[in-house]
């Protein structure tokens, strides 16, 4: 143990020194990403609550031919404008972003109305424009329900019961909790501490291999009676210990946000507390074991600092990934998915996110693969820097 402190102690100390990469991933991460995630999830929840209350925005072409319509829309929180468009120029004012949305009503409108067919509307709309997708949506429910209001009011016309249109009764039940309604505001909390965990540990894990090759500190360290692999465990764990730092402040950033920033009342209350906290340090203790681990394997593999960058920016990419194609999943996650490193580990967040219990043996399989890479990746270190090549600028 005493060799192997002094390994730790030394690196501790040389990554101290590096102030550069010491404020990028002790303060700049985890202050900046979690101060951005909230301020970004404040706005869009303003967004959304605004968006239920104010008045929506809808160019009506021709309306004297639809008072009625007019007037329930109106009634319904719809801003109308009447404006001198035709089909035309209708398309190409909201093709060109002159107006939001269009409402035509056809020439014919009343006499079809009248007659009991089926009255022509047109609503010119942008699909692809997202700030005003949502409110179109309103606006094409309204329409809906004006409809079915018509086709109530004439079965009731012609002495029938309207309650025939209406051959089922649905009844929503809405079976979630506070917490499940949460993770959808905070899925992508889980995917930022991945993100942000390797990110702490990947310049360090660079400094302590080609770094130290390519300032010629390696050789005196081979030439002690240390053996390779006390060597490779004391740079491990220095390594190590810092990125369960930056996860530390991390997770402390995005508490101290969550519970204390100024967040629009929306009726979901944000459950992240100290007892998430503790379960999410827990979930993602194998991955601060393994990354570090990983890291180290992939810097000493390098040939040059710059290959050493390159090959670990390979590594963040993969395990960015990961996260990525496991959100767009449109089925259930398999069981064995908690084999999986990564992967496995984001599960369990999701499952800690929504305040659903993780079973001792779900842990255990998340962390079995995890465990087992990081003892591959420190033999694989060891082994190299056992060579004769070791000290080799190759």
């Amino acid at each position: 143990m005493p060799p192997l402190l002094t390994v730790f102690a030394k690196e501790v100390r040389e990554n101290l020194r590096e102030r550069r990469t010491l404020f990028s991933a002790l303060i700049l991460g985890p202050l900046l990403i979690p101060l951005m995630f909230s301020g970004a999830l404040a706005l869009a929840l303003k967004r959304n609550v605004h968006a239920a209350e104010r008045a929506i925005p809808l160019a009506l072409a021709h309306g004297e031919r639809a008072p009625n319509l007019a007037a329930f829309l109106t009634g319904h929180g719809v801003h109308l404008h009447p404006v001198p468009l035709e089909r035309r120029a209708a398309r190409e004012a909201v093709r060109t972003h002159r107006e939001l949305r269009v409402l035509i009503v056809s020439a014919d409108f009343g006499a079809r109305l009248a007659a009991g067919a089926p009255a022509p509307l047109e609503l010119v709309a942008d699909s692809s424009d997202a700030n005003a997708s949502a409110d179109t949506a309103r606006v094409r429910a309204l329409l809906g329900e004006y409809g079915a209001l018509l086709a109530r009011l004439r079965t009731a016309v012609r002495g029938l019961d309207p309650l025939l249109l209406a051959p089922l009764a649905v009844e929503e039940v809405d079976v979630s909790t506070p917490a499940t309604r949460s993770v959808v505001a905070l899925g992508m909390l889980s995917y930022l501490l991945l993100v942000t965990m390797l990110m702490g540990g990947m310049y360090l894990a660079i400094d302590a291999t080609e770094g130290e090759r390519e300032r010629g500190s390696l050789e005196p360290l081979l030439a002690t009676p240390l053996a390779p692999g006390i060597l490779v465990a004391g740079k491990w764990l220095a390594v190590a210990a810092f990125a369960a730092l930056v996860v530390l402040l991390t997770l402390t950033g995005f508490y101290l946000t969550l519970n204390f920033a100024p967040l629009p009342a929306i009726g979901v209350p944000f459950l992240f507390g100290v007892r998430e906290l503790a379960r999410f340090l827990g979930v993602l203790a194998p991955l601060m074991l393994l990354l570090p681990a990983v890291l180290l394997y992939v810097g000493s593999r390098g040939r040059s600092l710059k290959e050493a960058q390159a090959n670990v920016s390979v590594l963040l990419f993969v395990v960015s990934v990961l996260p990525v194609v496991q959100l767009f999943l449109q089925k259930k996650e398999p069981a064995w998915i908690l084999w999986l490193p990564v992967s496995g580990q984001y599960t369990l967040l999701g499952r800690a996110l929504r305040g659903e219990a993780i079973p001792l043996l779900d842990w255990l399989q998340s962390a079995a693969a995890p465990l087992a890479l990081c003892a591959l990746a420190l033999l694989g270190v060891a082994r190299l820097l056992n060579r004769e090549t070791a000290l080799a600028s190759r």
